[in-house]
C-alpha cells in the first residue's frame, strides 16, 4: 500500500520538492480545466434554441462535457506517470492528450463562431 509520498508503493529516489509540487499544480490545472469545460458544456446546453439550432447546441455541449470527463479521468494517471519518471530520473512522458484537447476546444470554438456569424 502506498503513502502520500510513495503512492501505490512507487519506489525510487525522492525528487526535488519543486518538481513534485509543479507536477501537483499541473494535476490541479487539469482538474480546473475539466471543471471549466464542464461549465461550458452546461452553459451551452442552457442556451436558448432561438440562439443556436438545437442539434448544434447539443453537439457542442456533448463535446465540451466529454472533454471535461476525459480531462478529469486522465489527470491522475498523468500525474502518476510523471511522478514515476521524476522518482526514477527517466524522461517525462509526452502529453498524449494535449493535441486532443487543443483540437477539440478549437473545433468547438470554430463551430460556435460559425453559428454566431450566421445568426443561428
Amino acid at each position: 500500500m502506498g503513502t502520500p509520498t510513495e503512492p501505490a508503493g512507487d519506489r525510487g529516489k525522492e525528487p526535488d520538492p519543486r518538481f513534485t509540487l509543479a507536477n501537483e499544480r499541473t494535476f490541479l490545472t487539469w482538474l480546473s480545466t475539466s471543471l471549466a469545460l464542464s461549465a461550458g458544456g452546461v452553459a451551452m446546453a442552457a442556451v436558448s434554441p432561438d440562439v443556436f439550432v438545437p442539434w448544434m447546441r447539443t453537439l457542442l455541449a456533448v463535446v465540451l462535457v466529454s472533454l471535461s470527463a476525459l480531462a478529469a479521468a486522465m489527470a491522475y494517471p498523468r500525474w502518476r506517470r510523471v511522478q514515476h519518471a521524476l522518482r526514477h530520473a527517466a524522461p517525462l512522458p509526452p502529453p498524449a492528450l494535449a493535441p486532443l484537447f487543443g483540437y477539440g476546444v478549437a473545433a468547438v470554438a470554430l463551430l460556435a463562431l460559425v453559428l454566431i456569424l450566421t445568426g443561428r
